[in-house]
């Protein structure tokens, strides 16, 4: 692999300002790609385009609720009035709700995961699939979670939404399979150092699973490699 495998590319990633989202838009943009880094909060959003700067980067921030009705087409809008094509679309934004028992989930907690997970990304995927077929190597990278396929106790809210958030990615792959290069994987980071894990175990010591960095490197790998139409896998920890 070349030091700049997704040189000339056009990425936009959700949930960039943190995690994952943040891990992976710093990498695609040290693996050369144009990154456009896309979460509700500017300061946060800055600073990551900070990084990718002084790494020799390039970025674009656009501060963007996903949850807000038109958003995403808006920011489709913009952006095809900007690149012809967009080469990876990252779909790491999410909401986790309390984990409570299935009876006690919070209505307002459960629209949102399911407006954030799911409503935002179909939203997504309609709008950026235009873009997505003017590129010769479109790609569609979702993270997901072991409890969308694997009910748990007390995940039901977040993991029926992550359920429906794969079921959307499987269909879209379907779909385009034979009318354009675009491809499709989703990916499961399994433990990761991140937020939204502290929340969900808050007795873990974060040194004890992987590093956002992990998960990001094995995508920025991924995309630099020719996958099937729908292409899943769980990035694996470090060897200890």
């Amino acid at each position: 692999m070349t030091d700049k495998p997704l040189q000339g590319r056009t990425a936009l990633v959700t949930g960039a300002s943190r995690g994952i989202g943040a891990a992976t838009a710093i990498a695609l943009a040290k693996a050369g790609a144009h990154v456009i880094l896309v979460s509700r909060k500017v300061k946060p959003l800055e600073a990551i385009e900070d990084q990718i700067h002084d790494a020799g980067g390039t970025s674009t921030i656009a501060p963007v609720d996903l949850t807000e009705a038109d958003s995403v087409s808006r920011l489709a809008t913009a952006i095809s009035g900007r690149w012809e094509a967009l080469e990876i679309l990252v779909l790491s934004a999410a909401y986790l709700p309390e984990l409570t028992p299935l009876s006690q989930v919070d209505p307002k907690q459960f629209n949102q995961a399911m407006m954030t997970n799911v409503i935002a990304t179909q939203a997504l995927l309609s709008n950026f699939d235009p873009l997505l077929r003017r590129s010769k190597q479109g790609r569609v990278i979702g993270l997901t979670s072991s409890v969308g396929a694997t009910p748990r106790p007390f995940w039901g809210a977040y993991g029926s939404s992550k359920a429906a958030f794969d079921n959307l990615l499987e269909t879209y792959a379907a779909e385009v399979e034979r009318l354009s290069p675009a491809r499709v994987a989703i990916v499961d980071p399994g433990a990761t150092r991140t937020d939204m894990r502290a929340r969900a175990y808050p007795g873990e010591d974060p040194q004890t699973v992987k590093a956002h960095e992990v998960v990001a490197d094995r995508i920025v790998s991924l995309l630099a490699e020719e996958f099937d139409t729908l292409h899943r896998e769980r990035v694996a920890d470090p060897a200890v």
